[in-house]
């Protein structure tokens, strides 16, 4: 018990950025912040956007970008806060293991995996809709087994359902594709995110700027067809109205939805042990990507549900099939195209972060440290993590449906986003002198603010998610106390401490029984 309880010292995270292990400073606020403009425009704008108009919130899905924006900004100035007291990698795994203990640092750990590898195949799945909308645009077309994956979830009927097909193997061969890139280095990897990223903001200036002029006002009325709440407990609607299957549907339900289209701005903070000065650059990386891409969401929200009325959405490629259904057939092919490497870069971005959390959990003795937290000799990057998280990415991608893949990323990144808000709370009860070169403001209303929206946006999703969220968790449980807890870096300085001192953690005699 004391010792899944036991709170990694500041000054060791601190300590193990010296040596051969640690990670290549070479990113600048620039760099950081294309980074983390390059995890949030992705799948999210392109695709979540259509799922959240046409099913769940109507024209007031521009309000839902709100929401889900105010409920990130706050955690962003949490993860801010942490990333410049602690600037190694990690993330929130690592603030954790810092504030609440090791138990509780391997849950947001582990829950953090689920973000960015389910996250990588879920943004896969976005990337092949349009590859496939690209190519349907010079009458080309896959065979139909291979454009999709072999099953849905048909939340109507509340069970999985058929779709006739084998596997989806345009995300297949996208993250194939990522995962060779990110293995040869940092700076490589960060060059072409950057590439990408200019090119994916260009195309959402260009629908924006385009898409203003055939906007029909008609389309926004009703507003809000669904009302603004939509707030579900375990299947019970709270506030709101739900569909025949339980699903609740509203603003609120629609901000749970689009919620994933801003995951990826916390992603900047596992990359603070590779800033070169992280202590200013992560925080500005982390605050100015989120305020950049919820000015760009805003507009493309306000534009697609103007051009289109919102029940004839493609849910499929939603901006390039608004454009088409106007007559604009010469943009869809620059949309999709924009839209198909604009969403690979998030691939990119979720797969760079994930081998990060897996590196220091490794460094904990959490998982096999000669595995997970080898970096290579040549390229300095935790290469066997990469390609770990690459094939997992690959078949998640390939074999299970975006809807579901998206949900279950929404619950388990706004658990994350809870626990970041409650460690600082806690530091800054626990450390209140330790330097902070950003802090929060308005400890502990921003925080606790913080929590309180995260927990409601939690209640709008769809009551299965918080199902297969306790099963992933408990798959979870059996990795820690089957090895995790045994090999533990903190497990072994625990009993050597008692071996030298004759006490245990809480200065209790040790006695023999």
């Amino acid at each position: 018990m004391a010792q899944i309880f036991t709170r990694k010292p500041l000054e060791l995270l601190l300590k193990e950025m010296a040596g051969d292990h640690r990670l290549r400073r070479v990113l600048g606020p620039i760099q950081l912040t294309s980074l983390g403009v390059g995890a949030i425009i992705g799948t999210g704008i392109f695709v979540l956007t259509g799922v959240a108009a046409h099913e769940r919130a109507g024209p007031a899905m521009i309000l839902s970008f709100v929401v889900a924006g105010f409920a990130c900004a706050l955690a962003a100035l949490c993860y801010a806060e942490f990333a410049s007291m602690a600037p190694v990698a990690g993330s929130a795994y690592t603030y954790a293991y810092a504030t609440l203990g090791e138990l509780l640092a391997w849950i947001i750990g582990w829950d953090l995996v689920l973000e960015y590898a389910v996250t990588a195949g879920a943004v896969a799945h976005g990337a092949s809709h349009y590859f496939q909308d690209l190519i349907g645009i010079f009458n080309l077309r896959l065979p139909d087994g291979l454009t999709d994956a072999p099953f849905d979830y048909n939340a109507a009927l509340g069970k999985f359902v058929s779709t006739g097909r084998l596997l989806d193997l345009p995300a297949m061969v996208i993250v194939g594709a990522v995962t060779v890139v990110l293995v040869i280095g940092i700076r490589e990897s960060a060059s072409f995110n950057t590439a990408m990223v200019i090119l994916k903001v260009a195309i959402v200036i260009f629908v924006i700027a385009v898409g203003v002029f055939y906007i029909n006002t008609a389309n926004w009325h009703p507003f809000a067809p669904y009302g603004y709440t939509g707030i579900n407990f375990f299947g019970n609607t709270l506030l709101g109205q739900a569909d025949k299957g339980g699903q609740p549907l509203g603003m609120l339900a629609g901000a749970a939805i689009i919620f994933f289209a801003y995951i990826g701005f916390d992603s900047v903070s596992t990359h603070s042990e590779e800033a070169r000065r992280p202590e200013r650059d992560v925080p500005v990386g982390i605050i100015a990507s989120l305020l950049i891409c919820t000015a760009l969401y805003m507009g493309v929200g306000a534009v697609l549900t103007g051009m289109v009325p919102y029940n004839t959405i493609d849910i499929n490629a939603p901006v390039s099939g608004a454009f088409k259904q106007v007559g604009l057939t010469w943009a869809q092919l620059v949309i999709s195209a924009g839209a198909l490497i604009g969403i690979t870069s998030v691939v990119l971005v979720t797969m760079l972060s994930q081998a990060r959390i897996l590196l220091a959990m490794a460094r904990d003795g959490l998982l096999p440290t000669n595995f997970f937290g080898e970096v290579h000799p040549k390229f300095r990057t935790p290469w066997k993590s990469t390609i770990v998280t690459g094939v997992f990415a690959a078949l998640l991608s390939s074999l299970l449906p975006l809807r579901l893949l998206s949900d279950l990323v929404n619950i388990g990144t706004l658990l994350a986003f809870v626990i970041v808000c409650s460690a600082v709370l806690i530091m800054r009860r626990t450390h209140p002198d330790v330097p902070r070169p950003f802090r929060a403001p308005l400890v502990p209303l921003v925080p606790i603010v913080g929590i309180l929206t995260c927990l409601l946006l939690m209640f709008s999703l769809p009551p299965e998610n918080w199902l297969r969220l306790g099963g992933w968790l408990l798959i979870g449980f059996v990795i820690y106390f089957g090895y995790g807890r045994k090999h533990s870096v903190m497990s072994r300085f625990l009993r050597e401490e008692i071996t030298e001192h004759g006490v245990s953690p809480a200065g209790a005699p040790v006695t023999e029984n």
